[in-house]
């Protein structure tokens, strides 16, 4: 990505961190599987992102806990437990 390609889009993006409107955009954030970029974060999010190891199921747990939604492991053979998605 050239810096006019990533200074278009911090301006498609109004200058903000897309995920959480708050902070300058500033990172430049893509895909490690297919290095495609996704968009332009800031630092907090782009690390949160990474941490997460890119997995949207572990972008949704995090979701669920923030909203209060409780889960549990489900077991489903002595000592097997099959964790939601």
């Amino acid at each position: 990505m050239t810096e006019a390609e990533r200074d278009e889009m911090i301006a498609s993006q109004m200058g903000l961190c897309v995920i959480c409107l708050k902070a300058p955009a500033a990172h430049v954030d893509h895909c490690h599987s297919t290095g495609r970029v996704r968009g332009v974060l800031c630092f907090n999010c782009n690390s949160a992102i990474g941490k997460w190891g890119d997995d949207p199921d572990a972008a949704r747990r995090v979701a669920a806990y923030l909203e209060g939604t409780t889960w549990k492991p489900i077991l489903v053979a002595p000592g097997v437990y099959q964790l939601p998605s």
